[in-house]
């Protein structure tokens, strides 16, 4: 039973975080197609509002950020690839966490723990501020 709980972590540790990448690449790669497909004017006119100091983004909760994905707006569509992206090492520290606390090894569960805790206070901290 143990040896199958194993080979399950390992095995399906890599298949998760390929999955993410995959999910954060197209993302990505559908928010700067969405970029490019902007006019060449839109831009101009925010870095000229840039420049004048006028404030082009509020912070938005998920739910407008999805929905201006959906109507194929490219910085939310860019930011959703970004969060999906930050998952990566997320769930790899996750797992490992994991990993090591199914060992019973202590030492690399406190380490690994607090490398976690490091990780979403970060992701906390940037969506905060």
């Amino acid at each position: 039973m143990a040896d199958e709980e194993d080979r399950i972590l390992r095995v399906w540790t890599p298949v998760i975080l390929r999955t993410i990448l995959i999910a954060a690449t197209a993302a990505l790669t559908g928010g700067m197609l969405a970029m490019a497909a902007q006019p060449s004017g839109y831009y101009i006119g925010r870095f000229r509002a840039v420049q004048a100091g006028i404030a082009i983004r509020q912070q938005q909760d998920w739910s407008s950020i999805v929905s201006a994905a959906v109507r194929g707006d490219p910085h939310s569509i860019l930011t959703i690839g970004l969060t999906i992206l930050t998952l990566v090492p997320l769930g790899r520290v996750a797992f490992t966490f994991f990993l090591f606390l199914k060992q019973g090894d202590i030492i690399f569960v406190l380490a690994t723990a607090y490398v976690l805790a490091g990780l979403v206070a970060g992701v906390m901290l940037g969506r905060i501020g």
